[in-house]
């Protein structure tokens, strides 16, 4: 303890550093070590319990302390316990202290200080909120439950990118953000920082890089929770890697944040660790890790499938896709899983003008961005080819529905004139009245029996059959992993949905002088969905041609049809019943609650008639028996 041993890239000893003479010719030594930086001129060295940073150079020779910076930024009283750091090629120190809380510091070789960079996100619930506001100023003060999470470790990258990690954060809030594919980084347990402290990570990959993911499927196992991230190393052609203390285990990613592979284990086992503490690389990608509990350092070279691994991604860097092409298919013959190969053979057949055939590979990956730019050029190669008929299409598109809804509101001004019954197809048509003009269509929808429960009945089936064609029917940007809601199930919401509405809005208004009756009710709603039908068949085509960018579009759309058959519903409530614009709101609301205390009912009910038939059955089984 209390020594800093200097070792060839053979890990053969040379010599170690435990005391020396500083500047002022005193002798001196270290107090608890915990971190060191190598450049090509200088060792830096953390000595924690001292406060400060002493530098040699690389022959261990003594050549002056950094001692703690100084600035109104740090809090009175603060301690300054430096635990690792990492100088750029400007000669900047980016130190991480144990108990300072404001992000790295941030200083020059001769110990001034410029500034934090990086702070953590602080996590604060709303009852949490709420208590700070009732609290003194010096309560507030007071409070550490509050404050941003600090560092534990540090590592640079050749263009100065700064990798730190942190294992503060709330296990609960890192898991979150894993299982909700979160590419945010306020939650996240290692960050890459520019030299303003910006995160410029990447999170492309599959799950955001945090170590463990399936941390809920290791039933088998004593370690359960997120992963304790307490190192980071930079490794050859953007890839890096980070350790996980709970589980001795190693997680390494490409720059995007692909996971490439993982390793390790806790054990005695050759190849497995006791305690991992710390993770290097050397300059021909060799693995270091520092076992604490073993007291070693454990070397790990690459396997074959490494360096294929390693090789397409320097051929894919130094733009040489056709061979990386070859690489990555040599990777699939030994994993055929590995999304990150899928995507590298679609870029390289993408950057050849093979957008047909790069489809296949993104679609094998989930890899919607790549899948989007390569139909972009598929789709200007169709626009250019057929650019003459597509105006004329559209053109025929736009008069066929102008045509449609003058032919429609004909029919609806003779049926309103005509008196009499209405046949079928006026009962139908008037749909295309009503929900332009809500307010005198569901007037004329009650009072004068312009529509009926047959049409009623129609919209409805046609909206169960709208939902599975948008189920069966999307492109593939808008259902990547091609799952479907089958029929009976579509049926099953839909219904469900519509008659919990009705049978609600019913008991309720028949209470508050409702003047519309259950018939009546159900024949508004069902009016109501056509807004769903006219824009969801047409939007559930066009997300087969759309892009990525433009996919919110399509989203947008949708989302008009609920606004626009929700406001329906409102407004076809309000005329039905004769309500007020309050009275409905209230009632609208307290159909909404009715709505969940029916399910609950039901539920209850269904629950207890299962348990009903169950103990029934036990006592036939057991009188049988005894019989």
């Amino acid at each position: 303890a209390g020594k800093v041993v200097v070792c060839d890239r053979y890990c053969k000893y040379l010599f170690e550093i435990t005391t020396f003479t500083n500047e002022h010719g005193v002798p001196d030594s270290f107090a608890n070590p915990s971190g060191v930086f190598v450049n090509d001129e200088h060792i830096f060295v953390c000595d924690t319990d001292n406060n400060r940073i002493v530098m040699f150079d690389l022959e261990g020779n003594y050549e002056k302390i950094i001692k703690k910076p100084e600035s109104n930024l740090f809090e009175e009283g603060s301690i300054y316990k430096p635990v690792a750091c990492a100088v750029d090629q400007y000669g900047r120190l980016f130190v991480v202290s144990s108990t300072t809380y404001q992000g790295i510091i941030v200083m020059t070789d001769e110990g001034e200080f410029t500034g934090f960079i990086g702070a953590q996100k602080v996590a604060i619930g709303a009852l949490e909120i709420l208590w700070r506001k009732i609290q003194t100023d010096e309560q507030r003060a007071q409070s550490e439950e509050y404050v941003s999470t600090e560092f534990n470790n540090i590592t640079i990258d050749e263009d100065n990118f700064i990798y730190v990690t942190t294992s503060s954060i709330d296990e609960s809030q890192q898991q979150n953000a894993v299982w909700s594919k979160s590419t945010s980084s306020d939650y996240a347990p290692v960050k890459k920082l520019n030299a303003s402290g910006a995160d410029v990570m990447k999170r492309t990959g599959f799950w955001p890089p945090s170590g463990e993911v399936s941390i809920s499927n290791l039933s088998t196992s004593t370690i359960t929770g997120a992963s304790k991230i307490i190192d980071a190393a930079v490794g050859p052609e953007g890839t890096w890697s980070i350790i996980d203390e709970k589980r001795s285990k190693v997680f390494t990613y490409d720059d995007n944040g692909n996971l490439l592979f993982a390793f390790g284990d806790k054990g005695s086992q050759l190849g497995n660790l006791q305690g991992i503490e710390g993770i290097t690389y050397m300059s021909d990608g060799t693995m270091l890790i520092l076992d604490s509990t073993a007291d070693n350092i454990t070397i790990y070279e690459r396997t074959e499938y490494g360096d294929i691994l390693i090789k397409a991604l320097e051929n894919q860097n130094n733009r040489m896709y056709d061979l990386a092409k070859q690489d990555w298919e040599e990777i699939l013959k030994r994993n055929s899983n590995f999304d990150a190969a899928y995507i590298g053979i679609g870029d390289a057949l993408y950057r050849n003008g093979q957008y047909e055939e790069a489809l296949p590979y993104y679609e094998a990956a989930y890899d919607t961005d790549g899948w989007s730019d390569s139909y972009k050029e598929i789709r200007k190669e169709w626009i250019a080819k057929y650019v003459l008929l597509i105006p004329v299409i559209v053109v025929a598109i736009i008069l066929a529905i102008s045509l449609f809804f003058k032919k429609a509101a004909k029919i609806n001004k003779r049926a309103a004139t005509a008196g009499g019954k209405r046949t079928f197809a006026e009962e139908l048509v008037y749909g295309f009245h009503l929900i332009f003009h809500p307010f005198d269509g569901f007037w004329d929808l009650k009072h004068e029996k312009r529509g009926s429960l047959r049409a009623a009945l129609v919209y409805l089936v046609v909206t169960v059959i709208v939902f599975f064609y948008q189920s069966v029917g999307s492109g593939y940007l808008t259902n990547p992993y091609e799952t479907y809601t089958p029929i009976f199930f579509q049926i099953t919401g839909v219904l469900m949905v519509v008659f919990l509405w009705v049978t609600a809005n019913w008991a309720l208004t028949t209470l508050f002088e409702g003047e519309g009756s259950y018939k009546d009710i159900f024949i508004a709603c069902c009016y109501s969905l056509l807004p769903v039908i006219l824009i969801f068949i047409p939007t559930t085509i066009a997300s087969n041609f759309v892009l990525l960018a433009e996919l919110d579009i399509v989203n947008l759309l949708n989302a008009f049809a609920y606004i626009w058959a929700g406001l329906l519903i409102f407004s076809g409530m309000m005329v039905t019943h004769d309500y007020t614009m309050g009275k409905n709101i209230i009632t609208t609301a307290g159909t909404i609650v009715a709505m969940v205390f029916i399910m609950f009912v039901a539920i209850l009910f269904t629950t207890l008639v299962g348990k009903i038939v169950s103990f029934i059955t036990n006592i036939v089984t057991e009188i049988s028996y005894r019989m």
